[in-house]
């Protein structure tokens, strides 16, 4: 199938981008989420904004106490990027177990992230790392936590004038680590995650002190469980204090059943990997 008629821009400036936006007008940066939806006509925007060809939003900056990811930074990119794997596992690790190669090499993990998909990798990352989403506009930028970021399925708080043009993620520090996990729609760690978790661990003399855990692919958005952050903190980070933890995995979530997936299913595999992230994430420390 093709997509419907729509107009195309290439903006060479975000001021030209910012120019071009209007309430029927998507911004496309690699477009492999986008693209696949516009030909089987689930969006059919009037006018497609293509960001490519703007300078400056293809790098990844060390910027002191934060690592900054720019709109054109490819998933490839993120997940080979030593100083995001240093700080921010998690993301580099969902981002390496987004698509196949060919999508890796040329979808963005901005892209992923605005795109917003319930069962996308990356986003569960980001929130599990403390992300903060920089958004733009003619009218200004506004930051906004990734735990604000995610508002529904496929959709963000961004508005449509705005371009996410690029992402931070706080430096992990002494006695902290992060994690991803999932069961990908093909068995394997391929493909849109049936169920996965990101966690973020900070420990301290022996205890957990801060967490944070996500969700994507369980319900109709990429959620934080903040029931199991709340039953880790305080434990030491056992076995049995994680398993305890994992239980209040699905407090707040409303778990959608799929082709993928029955409830009960789900929800058991939502569970597993809230532990398996959890584990791996204290052994990241």
């Amino acid at each position: 199938m093709y997509p419907r008629q729509f107009d195309y821009v290439a903006p060479t400036s975000l001021e030209e981008a910012f120019a071009a936006l209007g309430d029927d007008s998507k911004v496309m940066a690699g477009g492999m989420s986008l693209i696949p939806l516009m030909k089987m006509r689930l969006f059919s925007p009037d006018v497609i904004v293509d960001i490519a060809r703007i300078p400056g939003l293809a790098t990844i900056h060390d910027a002191g106490d934060h690592i900054s990811i720019g709109a054109l930074v490819t998933h490839g990119e993120t997940a080979s990027s030593d100083s995001v794997v240093a700080n921010a596992t998690a993301l580099a690790t969902a981002a390496s177990l987004t698509g196949d190669v060919q999508v890796r090499n040329r979808g963005t993990t901005c892209g992923a992230l605005a795109h917003a998909d319930v069962a996308a990798d990356q986003p569960a990352g980001a929130l599990a790392c403390g992300a903060v989403m920089i958004a733009q506009s003619a009218s200004g930028t506004r930051e906004i936590p990734a735990s604000e970021f995610f508002v529904d399925a496929m959709t963000s708080a961004l508005r449509s004038d705005e371009v996410l043009t690029s992402i931070r993620l706080p430096k992990t520090g002494a006695g902290e680590g992060s994690a991803y996990d999932k069961l990908g729609r093909r068995g394997g760690h391929s493909d849109y995650a049936v169920a996965g978790a990101a966690a973020w661990v900070k420990k301290s003399n022996g205890s957990i002190e801060a967490a944070r855990v996500a969700l994507t692919g369980v319900g109709i958005k990429p959620t934080l469980a903040s029931g199991v952050a709340d039953a880790l903190v305080g434990t030491d980070g056992s076995d049995a204090a994680v398993a305890a933890a994992t239980e209040h995995a699905l407090e707040g979530v409303t778990v959608l059943e799929d082709l993928y997936g029955s409830e009960e299913y789900k929800s058991h595999l939502a569970k597993v990997y809230v532990s398996r992230a959890i584990k791996q994430a204290l052994a990241n420390i």
